[in-house]
């Protein structure tokens, strides 16, 4: 293309755009008044309709000869908009000369309301006398039916909120009596013994994977356990189950520990070698009183050693090296240990989430040998005692708790300072 040609091209284009406004600017003032995308009126002081535009009347359903000189502004408005008028807005209409963006509902053609955002201004004269009310009326149906959305999905919202909560705080119960149907109630009574237990939740909302147990072989004989299988949830929980319904039957058909343990890791290694490996480690043991003291036989499976606080105020670990992890191997090896526990002495067993609780700026692992220093500090009481320095240890943990924790002490009650003289 010549330089020429695009020379007639933009005058082309300039000319136009020149008739376009051109076009625009031949619009009446009174044709803009009249047609305007807003409503328009202007009413006395007292609120008589003076002059209203086309777009306000086509709104209302009403013709000009009806509404000027006959009506007033409020008028035009539904029930709560005239009260609102009479109450708010015409009052702060006379006090400031003027009020902006007040959402009200006009009385549309059908007997409908018609949301609009209402502006008003009074004229005044030289001398500053009112002349008369201008008002402009914006069309809010767009926005109202935005706000009623949004309105809507707030509350279905919080509805979805509320039940959630609610679906929450039934979970919780249900995941809490499921964990209690996992421990014992309630330790029972042993002739000559004192027993005592505790169980931290790490979190209300996961099943732990702790458990402990204290009951009867005969006359003679108690069997106790306190392992941590492997997991968190309905998966741990059904370990959990079978591993303590599988300790108790194998322990009333021969109590030997190790034997015992063997039982649960064929079990076990039976039900979860198919891809799904499961396992656990546990201690479990047996106790015979004898006289004033009580004979102990203990086996481990990968768990961490037993604690014995001795009645002269030591304390020290019960050492069950190399027994290995219950549910892995076919033909693990289990550690064996054999004790008395005289007058005083209690035996403390525990899950890892004690002695791996993080501790300090540096979040180290609070580990055996603190929990060994921390046993030997406290004067040797009994299993309840023991059990209570131990809680509010753990609840000084804070944060660093982060594992479910179970403790489960027995131990041989101390003489009575009364019998011991009439001894």
């Amino acid at each position: 293309m010549c330089e020429r040609e695009q020379d007639l091209d933009t005058e082309h284009e300039a000319g136009a755009t020149d008739a376009a406004f051109t076009s625009l600017l031949e619009d009446s003032v009174e044709e803009l008044y009249e047609q305007a995308p807003c409503g328009y009126l202007s009413t006395l002081m007292d609120g008589t309709i003076a002059k209203i535009n086309t777009t306000l009347l086509h709104w209302l359903g009403l013709s000009r000869d009806r509404v000027v000189g006959r009506m007033r502004f409020a008028d035009l408005l539904t029930v709560g908009g005239k009260l609102y008028h009479e109450t708010h807005f015409a009052p702060m209409l006379q006090m400031k000369g003027e009020v902006s963006g007040i959402a009200l509902d006009l009385k549309a053609g059908g007997k409908k309301r018609m949301p609009v955002l209402v502006t008003s201004k009074v004229k005044t004269s030289e001398d500053g006398e009112p002349l008369l009310i201008r008002t402009t009326l914006f069309d809010a149906r767009d926005r109202r039916a935005y706000e009623q959305e949004l309105l809507r999905g707030r509350r279905q919202a919080e509805a979805a909120r509320r039940h959630a909560e609610k679906d929450r705080a039934r979970l919780q119960e249900a995941l809490a009596v499921l964990q209690q149907s996992l421990l014992p109630t309630a330790l029972p009574d042993v002739p000559g013994l004192e027993a005592a237990s505790y169980y931290h939740t790490a979190s209300p909302d996961l099943l732990g994977g702790d458990f402990y147990d204290l009951f009867p072989l005969d006359a003679d004989q108690w069997a106790f356990f306190l392992g941590d299988v492997c997991g968190k949830g309905p998966q741990a929980a059904a370990l959990t189950s079978l591993t303590r319904s599988t300790l108790r039957a194998a322990a009333l058909h021969n109590p030997d520990p190790q034997t015992v343990l063997s039982t649960l890791n064929t079990v076990l290694h039976e039900r979860y070698t198919r891809g799904d490996t499961r396992y656990c480690t546990a201690i479990f043991g047996v106790l015979q009183p004898n006289g004033d003291r009580v004979s102990l036989h203990l086996a481990s499976g990968g768990h961490p050693p037993a604690l014995i606080q001795r009645a002269n105020g030591t304390a020290d670990y019960l050492p069950t090296p190399g027994g290995m992890l219950i549910g892995v191997l076919p033909n693990p090896r289990f550690a064996c240990a054999r004790t008395d526990l005289a007058q005083g002495d209690t035996l403390l067993l525990y899950t890892d989430g004690l002695t791996e609780a993080r501790i300090g700026p540096q979040r180290e692992l609070y580990g055996e040998d603190a929990l060994c220093t921390f046993a030997s500090a406290h004067s040797p009481a009994g299993p309840q005692a023991l059990i209570t320095v131990l809680t509010g240890l753990l609840a000084g943990f804070g944060d660093g708790l982060d594992d479910d924790t179970a403790l489960l002490a027995l131990g041989v009650p101390a003489p009575v300072h009364g019998d011991a003289d009439l001894s």
